[in-house]
């Protein structure tokens, strides 16, 4: 009779580990860039070798006897060993050791890894990954974040957000506190929809980033903002990037200035051109416009920048139009809380159908 037999009929089950379970148990030995975890197997579970990497430091504030709550990643490898994650335990642990960073203002040491959209993706204790924007860089990098890759910075946790993983870290909060001082008081008394003479500091794919001069106790004091893409024109911009360029001086409005980050706006020092919209561009009548856009629903027609209307597809049987023609076409209906009008082809040749 087998041992398994013999264990049977005494009525003890035995239940084999499975790939991806989650088991409790309780740490017996932390040594060689290894952990040795008790969790009711025939031998101790090891969290090793990468696993262990990624978690080192949340390693650094375990001990023997510690509860705690594995992954089976491998129920018996080659060697017999049963190997485990500790990933999901050691994620809560660093969430919370950010959470009580930006709290006590603590700072931390990240490494530059990667740029990405206007500042540098870093990874921060716990390997987690964060991201300083390229506002929150001091001089000591020149405010340039591809000075910042393949370096360790210390940085102070600005923003925590684990329901969208959301890391944000600051530089300047650590090289020139006073300074990010003095910038939060001459923040605050700008006021929104105060116009500036900018400077261009950088373009980027979804905005520009402008530095504007304050004064602040009797100083000049550069302040950086952002115009977003989609404050750049009443009319759609799909790239920036030919649009402007480093030193460019420019003129914005001051829109948003919450949570310390200014945000301005190009096109809103111009009237928005849907203001009365109806008024001048009653139904029926007709105006001329040129093709901006042929889509498998239709053609998209500018009247004016920031007016487009759309010719639907189905009002153009037989016609056939390509960017840049020059069109006449007439008010259909005009639906202003979405900022759409459908409009009609009024066709000039007259030995073809007209629209209207």
């Amino acid at each position: 009779m087998t041992m398994e037999e013999l264990l049977k009929m005494d009525g003890v089950q035995i239940s084999g580990l499975k790939k991806g379970q989650d088991v409790k148990g309780k740490i017996t030995t932390i040594k060689n860039k290894s952990i040795f975890i008790d969790i009711g197997g025939k031998t101790d579970a090891v969290v090793m070798g990468k696993e262990y990497e990624f978690v080192k430091d949340y390693v650094a504030d375990l001990k023997v006897g510690d509860e705690i709550e594995v992954q089976v990643k491998h129920p018996e490898n080659d060697k017999g060993q049963i190997l485990v994650s500790i990933r999901g335990a050691a994620s809560g642990y660093g969430w919370n050791y950010f959470t009580e960073k930006e709290k006590n203002e603590g700072e931390v040491t990240v490494f530059g890894k990667e740029l990405n959209r206007g500042g540098v993706v870093v990874i921060a204790p716990f390997g987690f990954f964060g991201f300083i924007p390229g506002s929150q860089i001091g001089s000591k990098y020149d405010i340039d974040p591809e000075k910042l890759l393949g370096k360790k910075i210390k940085a102070k946790v600005l923003e925590v957000d684990q329901s969208k993983n959301r890391l944000v870290f600051s530089e300047r909060l650590v090289s020139e506190p006073n300074k990010v001082g003095e910038e939060s008081v001459a923040i605050e008394n700008l006021k929104l929809d105060d116009i500036f003479q900018a400077e261009v500091v950088r373009v980027e794919p979804f905005g520009i980033f402008v530095k504007v001069e304050e004064s602040f106790d009797g100083k000049p004091m550069k302040l950086e903002g952002l115009v977003h893409i989609s404050e750049i024109s009443w009319a759609k911009v799909d790239d920036v990037t030919g649009m402007f360029k480093a030193k460019d001086k420019i003129k914005v409005k001051l829109v948003n200035k919450s949570e310390g980050r200014l945000q301005f706006s190009l096109k809103r020092l111009k009237e928005d051109p849907w203001t009365k919209i109806e008024e001048k561009y009653p139904k029926d009548k007709e105006f001329d416009g040129e093709v901006v856009k042929i889509a498998n629903f239709g053609a998209l027609v500018r009247l004016e920048e920031g007016i487009e209307g759309l010719i639907h597809i189905s009002k153009l049987a037989g016609v056939v139009l390509k960017p840049e023609e020059k069109v006449q076409v007439y008010i259909e209906s005009i639906d202003v809380g979405k900022r759409k009008i459908s409009l009609g082809l009024v066709n000039t040749d007259k030995s073809k159908v007209i629209y209207k």
